[in-house]
C-alpha cells in the first residue's frame, strides 16, 4: 500500500470565477465546487450525518450491500477513478470488493487537499489496494487517469452520491458524454443519483432545523472573504433551500437581507446587491430510474445493473461503455 498526490498544473482561478458569477445580469450565480474547502468539506460531513439528509447513508447502505454485485458484472483487470472522493468513506465497500479479487489503483480526483488528505487517511489500511490522489478538475483528471491504464487493463469510473444533480440536465448529459469519450468499450461507470421524493422531505434535507447546510452555504462567503479579501458582512445574507417542481431539482440561494455593496479586492470588483436579491450556489437535481436508464442510452451506455434504496428513495447504476 503507498499513497502520493499527482499536484494540479496551477491555482483554480476562483477570483474569476467570483467575479463572472456575481456579474450574471438577472440572477447572480458562484460555481458550487467552491462550496467545498477544507471547512465546507468539514460541514458537508456533518450534514451527511443530520437525520433529515438521507443521501449519503442510502448511497453506503446500496455500496455496502450490493459492492460484490457491482464488481462480479466489471471487466477486469481494472484500475478505479472517483470523480469528487471527498472522504472516501463510502468508497470502502467497492475498493475491498475489487481487492478480494486482484490488487487495484485507486485515483480519487479532487480539488481540494484536505479531502484527498482525509481520503488518503480513510482509505489507507485496505490491503492490496494502492492510493494516487490526483488534484485536477474532474474532466482533466479522468484524461490523466486514462492515461496510466495498461493495454489490458479496464477503468471503472465512480461518480457517486448524486453529484450529477449538481449539473443542469443538459449540461448533466454532455458530461456524461465527455466522460464517454474518455472511456473505451467494456469500460464502467458507476453513478449515484438522488430520486423523487416528497417535496417537504426534500426542503429538510437542503433547510435542516440546526442550521448545518446553511453554515455550509454562508461558508461560500466565509471563503471568499478569506482568500479574496472581500468584506461580506454573513449575517446580512440568509440561506434558503427552494423546490422547483417543475425542473425536479432544488435549489440553494443566499439572500441579500438589506441593500449593500461588497467589496472583493482580489477580484478587482465590487458588487451591488438589493434586497432579497439572491446569490444562486447549487442545484441539486432529483431523478426517476426511467431518467437514469435514458441518460446511459443517450450517452452512449448500456445500463449493466441498477440498485434503490426504498428507505431514501436513491440508486446506484452501473452504465458500461458500449
Amino acid at each position: 500500500m503507498y499513497t502520493q498526490t499527482i499536484p494540479a498544473d496551477s491555482q483554480t482561478d476562483f477570483a474569476a470565477d467570483v467575479r463572472v458569477g456575481l456579474s450574471k445580469p438577472g440572477q447572480k450565480e458562484l460555481p458550487s465546487k467552491y462550496l467545498y474547502d477544507e471547512v465546507g468539506s468539514a460541514l458537508f460531513e456533518v450534514i451527511s450525518a443530520l437525520p433529515e439528509y438521507g443521501l449519503t447513508r442510502a448511497d453506503e447502505r446500496l455500496l455496502r450491500r450490493h459492492a460484490d454485485a457491482m464488481v462480479n458484472r466489471l471487466s477486469l483487470p481494472a484500475l478505479v477513478t472517483e470523480l469528487g472522493s471527498g472522504s472516501g468513506k463510502k468508497t470502502r465497500w467497492i475498493l475491498e470488493a475489487l481487492s478480494r479479487r486482484q490488487a487495484t489503483a485507486y485515483y480519487p480526483i479532487e480539488i481540494s487537499p484536505s479531502a484527498l488528505a482525509r481520503c488518503r487517511q480513510e482509505l489507507s489500511q485496505i490491503n492490496a489496494v494502492s492510493i494516487v490522489g490526483v488534484e485536477r478538475p474532474y474532466l482533466d483528471g479522468l484524461l490523466e487517469v486514462a492515461a496510466r491504464r495498461g493495454p489490458a487493463e479496464h477503468l471503472l469510473v465512480l461518480f457517486l452520491g448524486s453529484t450529477i444533480g449538481n449539473f443542469d440536465r443538459e449540461p448533466g448529459l454532455q458530461f456524461l458524454k465527455q466522460i464517454r469519450g474518455i472511456l473505451t468499450p467494456g469500460d464502467g461507470l458507476l453513478l449515484g443519483t438522488d430520486l423523487e421524493k416528497p417535496s417537504p422531505q426534500l426542503i429538510l434535507a437542503y433547510d435542516d432545523p440546526l442550521g448545518v447546510t446553511a453554515a455550509f452555504n454562508l461558508n461560500l462567503l466565509a471563503r471568499i472573504n478569506r482568500e479574496l479579501d472581500a468584506n461580506f458582512i454573513l449575517a446580512q445574507f440568509q440561506h434558503e433551500a427552494r423546490y422547483l417542481a417543475a425542473h425536479q431539482r432544488i435549489e440553494m440561494h443566499l439572500r441579500s437581507r438589506v441593500p449593500q455593496t461588497v467589496a472583493i479586492p482580489r477580484a478587482n470588483f465590487e458588487v451591488r446587491f438589493e434586497a432579497d436579491e439572491t446569490i444562486w450556489t447549487e442545484s441539486c437535481h432529483k431523478y426517476t430510474t426511467d431518467d437514469v436508464l435514458s441518460m446511459a442510452g443517450r450517452c452512449g451506455f448500456e445500463c449493466e445493473g441498477q440498485w434503490v434504496d426504498t428507505e431514501w428513495p436513491f440508486a446506484e447504476s452501473l452504465f458500461v461503455a458500449r
